[in-house]
């Protein structure tokens, strides 16, 4: 649990406040937290919160599908193990609602701390059957694959 936050941290913090471009900061557990408001530092934010509990992955799609104004202009970046806590199918359900309607769906898939990638492929390759694109990186890589994901 500590290394999924720690890379979530370094991976929002790569991520926030990029230039011409609007961001939120979400974070779930069985809730679902908008951090948006409180955020100066991403990182120093997200070791400091403390979500218990199960992870409800739909939850936090689907409240990040509704802050969605130009769908075809969107990306979610879902960074997860993606160890889904509720309803698997509502996960894909959800992800595929948001690929329908024009919304690019990047998943980071976590690391451990020795930069091993640890997370549920099923579940991946589930979003990845509705179209989402899902791959396991350290931050170095990140720039690379997003400009690749993104242009296409």
């Amino acid at each position: 649990m500590v290394d999924s936050v720690i890379h979530s941290a370094v991976m929002a913090a790569c991520l926030w406040q990029l230039p011409g471009i609007r961001t939120h900061l979400v974070a779930f557990g069985t809730s679902v937290v908008d951090l948006t408001a409180d955020v100066a530092d991403p990182v120093e934010l997200l070791m400091k919160v403390q979500l218990g509990g199960g992870t409800n992955i739909a939850s936090a799609v689907e409240y990040g599908r509704q802050l969605i104004e130009q769908p075809a202009k969107s990306v979610i970046i879902l960074v997860s193990d993606f160890y889904e806590g509720g309803s698997s199918s509502l996960l894909t359900h959800q992800v595929k609602k948001c690929v329908q309607s024009g919304i690019k769906v990047l998943g980071l898939a976590a690391l451990d701390s020795t930069a091993t990638p640890c997370y549920d492929r099923d579940t991946a390759q589930a979003l990845v059957n509705v179209g989402a694109q899902i791959a396991a990186m350290t931050p170095g890589e990140l720039a690379s694959w997003l400009a690749e994901n993104l242009q296409s």
